[in-house]
């Protein structure tokens, strides 16, 4: 009887139960480690799988991903066909297997974003778990919207100024050889870079989820936000073209800001939480 109304003196105990992080039970470090190998062993899988679907479509991915720079090159040399050269007899092979990689890493973007979910989850709290779909979809786009921000908008500008400096220069015809493996190196970071900078509102959401920054904080730095959007708007697309600058730096800028706002959603969600 005393259990009873030791119960009804704390009703809530069982919702607080239900909506407490699964961090109660106790994990030793190797639980943990072995709970990290399991989530990297599947992430692994999916990218094996990716690679495996993306080598069967080797020379269609190398055929788009040149676009940009083939249009580029035509409007510098009309009258030269560009190429890729190989230098060693298995270069083509190891290209295409880094070639197929990247862009598995695209698409297991879904899976390797899940498993991060579900490694970091037993420390949430249940009302945060929910957000799991929202955040395999969110963290998904804007990897994918990265990227295309860099094959559309990224590439054509910097090849078009890349290319502007050869030519005839003071009697000496400077023209260029590109290799399949240099270009692959260009072009494959690129596309993961930005991939992976696009993810910036969901970095600035998971810490906001924390309480490590604040809205007003975030604010109160955007001027320096700005400064840096435009510093690697200058060092990401060179050159004397003023809109490909600016169009990377307003990009970055607009992502900075979207963030905020991702920000003042997760914060008020956390306070009514509270």
């Amino acid at each position: 009887m005393s259990t009873d109304m030791a119960r009804k003196s704390n009703p809530d105990d069982d919702d607080l139960s239900q909506i407490g992080p699964e961090g109660d039970v106790k994990m030793t470090i190797w639980e943990h480690l072995g709970e990290l190998r399991s989530r990297l062993v599947r992430a692994l899988s999916a990218l094996f799988v990716g690679s495996l679907v993306c080598w069967v479509f080797r020379e269609k991915l190398l055929s788009w991903l040149s676009l940009p720079y083939i249009a580029a090159w035509r409007d510098k040399f009309p009258n030269d066909p560009p190429e890729l050269q190989t230098l060693a007899p298995a270069d083509a092979f190891v290209n295409y297997m880094q070639l197929a990689i990247a862009f598995g890493v695209v698409l297991a973007t879904p899976v390797i974003f899940y498993q991060l979910w579900a490694f970091v989850s037993p420390g949430l709290y249940a009302r945060e778990k929910r957000y799991i779909v929202p955040f395999v979809v969110f963290s998904t786009s804007l990897f994918l919207a990265g990227v295309a921000f860099a094959y559309y908008i990224a590439f054509p500008f910097s090849f078009r100024y890349f290319l502007s400096l050869l030519g005839d220069v003071g009697g000496i015809r400077l023209t260029q050889r590109t290799t399949m493996e240099q270009y692959l190196d260009f072009t494959t970071r690129m596309l993961l870079a930005f991939g992976f900078v696009f993810e910036l509102p969901l970095f600035i959401a998971f810490l906001a989820l924390a309480g490590i920054v604040t809205p007003a904080g975030l604010l109160r730095f955007s001027r320096w936000a700005i400064i840096s959007a435009f510093i690697v708007g200058a060092v990401v697309t060179p050159g004397p073209e003023v809109s490909s600058q600016i169009a990377v730096s307003l990009a970055l800028v607009a992502l900075y800001f979207l963030s905020v706002g991702v920000a003042f959603v997760v914060a008020k969600r956390r306070e009514a939480d509270s």
